[in-house]
């Protein structure tokens, strides 16, 4: 499927944006990954550590007995989640490793809120290697979380000069990498709906 194709079942996407610095490089590539997503026809929810602003993980919300105790937008965010397809991060990588704000923000949510849906990695950097050593620490703690990710990482290395600040593609690589990732996210969905329908999901 080509990007600019539209999806024959409409995805319900949640996007983890995985930076909460201030003048990111995430804000460039998100508008671009999140538009990819919207002319194929799925429906985007962003999940910005930015603008939810949440403490430094103390409980998740799963040992969590009252709810009501919890931020408003928190408990509006796992409602997204719960009701996705699929799962999308944006990370830049830290130390050569997975961003703080967003494992804090990835491990407020419960497991079930994210078991046997399809996650897909993009990453980037301003520099010659993409994020992809995030990536590969991402790839393990999307599996622990319960979901499934699709084998394309899509990798934008030197992202200042891949893209422009409104979000424009630069170079032919972006729309072909987002393109390759949004086909495998939907053949997932779509082999994991039709499993799940057939026999549930196991307990």
């Amino acid at each position: 499927m080509a990007s600019k194709e539209v999806a024959k079942n409409a995805l319900k996407v949640v996007m983890f944006l995985g930076s909460a610095r201030e003048n990111r490089l995430c804000t460039r590539v998100y508008k671009f990954v999140h538009e990819q997503l919207v002319k194929t026809g799925h429906d985007v929810t962003v999940l910005d550590p930015r603008e939810l602003d949440l403490p430094v993980l103390r409980q998740a919300m799963m040992f969590v007995k009252d709810w009501s105790t919890l931020p408003e937008a928190l408990v509006k965010a796992n409602e997204s989640l719960v009701n996705s397809d699929a799962v999308v991060v944006i990370s830049p990588e830290y130390n050569h490793s997975i961003p703080p704000g967003l494992s804090n923000l990835l491990d407020h949510f419960p497991l079930s809120s994210y078991k046997y849906k399809v996650s897909g990695i993009v990453c980037y950097s301003p520099g010659p290697y993409g994020g992809m050593r995030a990536a590969m620490q991402l790839r393990c703690l999307l599996s622990e979380l319960g979901t499934v990710s699709v084998p394309h990482i899509f990798g934008i290395p030197h992202a200042s000069k891949a893209l422009d600040e409104t979000g424009k593609p630069l170079n032919d690589h972006m729309e072909s990498g987002a393109a390759k990732l949004i086909t495998q996210l939907d053949w997932y969905s779509e082999a994991l709906k039709a499993k799940k329908g057939k026999d549930g999901i196991p307990s």
